[in-house]
């Protein structure tokens, strides 16, 4: 099992044009800005994303601009996980054309309460039909969002089905004991919690890194805790992260990118995300103008 990705991995936001599709070009701009800026790689398309707002057509198209303005694709994967496993195919085999380092793939949200032997063959569906060009695949762990989780148990059956395959997760539980358990597995199977709070434990080993929505606003700051432990720096990223306590995430990094990019589109959101009030709005920029005034060298 080889670990392709670790660090400090933004969960990146996807610009969306004036018609309610991906905005292309500001996407390209953002992830290059990001991986230029401190971020060892992305996840393209997760919930951060909007993902599964998106068509197929659009979901393909946002990974083929990837591919056309030549950015790294061996530091990105890539949310391809969907409620009909014939979507999750056509995306994963997508990404796996394009050469993306892994794919993220959540377990398919509609019905809850299947067995596992069900999820199963969910992803023996999917390995079976990216054989020819086996792409690694990361498990993508949100049960608040998916309503199903993959569980310890879960992931073992499935390493022992799949060994060469299966080579990671992303935990967006907020559960650190789960985390733990999940990196306990085997010790090349890659966890990245999803809050910057875990990089200083990573460092030592328990984790790959982080996979973080917030890492859109603070990748620098993140990068200082990752590469040289520093934990000022990291307080200061988490001040940030905090901004958001109580608001609504997606919207509210778009606001925040918006604010530090100066460009007001990218604060668009999709359909059934609304945009971030103005008072939130004024308070998440505030506290993020603050922070950068105040903590950072």
């Amino acid at each position: 099992m080889t670990k392709t990705l670790s660090g400090v991995i933004a969960a990146i936001a996807t610009p969306i044009d004036e018609s309610g599709a991906p905005d292309l070009k500001r996407s390209v701009n953002l992830a290059r800005y990001l991986l230029d800026n401190g971020c060892d790689g992305l996840n393209v398309l997760g919930t951060t994303g909007e993902a599964t707002s998106f068509s197929l057509d659009e979901r393909k198209a946002v990974m083929s601009a990837y591919k056309a303005a030549g950015l790294p694709l061996d530091r990105l994967m890539v949310g391809t996980g969907a409620a009909a496993v014939s979507d999750a195919v056509a995306l994963t085999r997508h990404a796996a054309e394009l050469g993306f380092a892994g794919v993220l793939v959540l377990p398919p949200f509609y019905y809850k309460g299947v067995p596992d032997d069900g999820l199963i063959a969910y992803i023996d569906t999917l390995m079976q039909a990216t054989a020819a060009k086996p792409i690694p695949i990361y498990l993508y762990h949100f049960p608040a969002m998916s309503g199903l989780p993959w569980h310890v148990t879960l992931i073992k059956r499935l390493l022992e089905s799949f060994p060469s395959r299966i080579v990671g997760l992303k935990d967006s539980s907020g559960d650190m004991a789960y985390a733990r358990s999940a990196a306990a597995i085997a010790p090349d199977f890659a966890v990245f919690p999803s809050t910057e709070a875990a990089l200083l434990e990573a460092r030592g080993g328990a984790f790959a890194g982080c996979i973080s929505a917030t890492a859109n606003l603070n990748a620098d700051l993140c990068a200082r805790a990752w590469r040289a432990g520093d934990a000022g720096a990291l307080d200061a990223a988490m001040i940030i992260r905090k901004l958001f306590d109580g608001k609504p995430l997606v919207s509210g990094v778009k606001a925040l990118l918006a604010h530090i990019h100066d460009d007001p589109a990218l604060a668009r959101v999709k359909p059934p995300l609304s945009a971030l009030s103005a008072s939130d709005r004024a308070a998440v920029v505030a506290g993020y103008d603050s922070v950068r005034a105040e903590r950072v060298a």
